[in-house]
Order: C-alpha cells, then structure tokens, then sequence
C-alpha cells in the first residue's frame, strides 16, 4: 500500500532540500535519510536514559548466568 505525505516546506527546509538536490540527492532521499536519522536520535536518547538508570548497578555483585 503506497502513501503519499506532503507537507509545505519551511525557507530553511526548502534551503536543505536545495542543498541536498544539488549534492544528488532526491528530496525523497532527502526526507527518508531525516527520518532514519530522527530514529537514530531517539534510539540514541533512550539508550542514554538506559544508561542513567543503570549507572549504579553493579555486575560483579551478581551470580553468574552460566
């Protein structure tokens, strides 16, 4: 199932996309590599969140799994 999403580009979105058409890049490259890289960002920032949380926890305190 094919879908199509639109949007009105912002002067600085129309600015990137320029950019990126002349470095050979089409706006739906454009826009697919902005979304991987939003998801990367949020991965990353619950990865971080992970982290905190577990900042204190000590692996030599527990029995090994095997």
């Amino acid at each position: 199932m094919a879908t199509t999403i639109g949007f009105r580009p912002t002067p600085d979105d129309e600015r990137i996309l320029r950019e990126a058409a002349q470095a050979g890049e089409s706006t739906t490259d454009t826009l697919r590599r902005a979304l991987r890289l939003l998801d990367h960002e949020r991965w990353l920032d619950k990865f971080r969140a992970d982290a905190e949380a577990l900042k204190d926890e000590d692996l030599d305190a527990e029995p090994d799994a095997w």
